[in-house]
């Protein structure tokens, strides 16, 4: 298959993702998270039910807009993967691109609308995030293990790691949402790893 024709597909598809999502949305709107099935979501859309589970693992991640990953997003991870500089670095810089592919931003009126209306949906939107956590925990280990088994260090190393870019990105975006911001993610983002670069090596000074 050509490289355009690859293209156009993948454009189909992240326009039924996209369909999906704004009738789940809309739908939830209407008649309450409860209110409506896959089944009805499907219909509403012109798709079949196995069609959504390709898209989506969930109805409630169809809601959020937490779709399966795509390729584009697997080639910027297997480029980290394979990458070579400042782990730190790389894993910020693959954080960004990603944002730039999926800016949550743009969703975020429509999710606290969904979530004020149904609250019980904070529980599906955390566990997602924590599902997103330990895929790039497993995305530093597979770049900087050895290939035996993972020692318990190598865990604790990613963890940390993924804990604090989150850290990071969840200041930036409420620095973006709440307080209007005019700086982009990115240089938010920048600035705050660079404040907490200076504090940690002010403290392994101390030491």
């Amino acid at each position: 298959m050509s490289e355009s024709a690859d293209s156009l597909r993948d454009q189909r598809k992240r326009e039924t993702s996209r369909a999906l999502t704004d009738v789940a949305r809309r739908l939830t709107s209407e008649h309450g998270f409860a209110g409506f099935t896959v089944e009805e979501l499907c219909a509403d859309v012109g798709v079949s039910r196995r069609t959504f589970f390709n898209y989506f693992e969930s109805k409630e991640n169809a809601v959020f807009g937490f779709a399966v990953i795509d390729s584009r997003q697997h080639a910027l991870e297997e480029e980290f993967v394979a990458g070579r500089g400042d782990l730190l670095d790389d894993f910020v810089r693959l954080t960004l691109a990603r944002f730039e592919l999926f800016n949550p931003l743009d969703d975020a009126p429509a999710v606290f609308a969904i979530i004020e209306q149904e609250p019980r949906l904070i529980k599906a939107a955390f566990e997602q995030i924590a599902k997103n956590e330990r895929r790039d925990m497993e995305l530093i280990v597979r770049r900087t293990g050895t290939g035996a088994d993972t020692d318990a260090d190598e865990q604790l190393r990613a963890e940390v790691l993924v804990q604090s870019v989150s850290a990071l990105v969840r200041l930036s975006m409420d620095q973006l949402l709440h307080h209007h911001s005019a700086e982009s993610f990115s240089d938010l983002v920048s600035r705050r790893l660079a404040v907490a670069r200076t504090m940690y090596a002010q403290s392994q000074k101390a030491d």
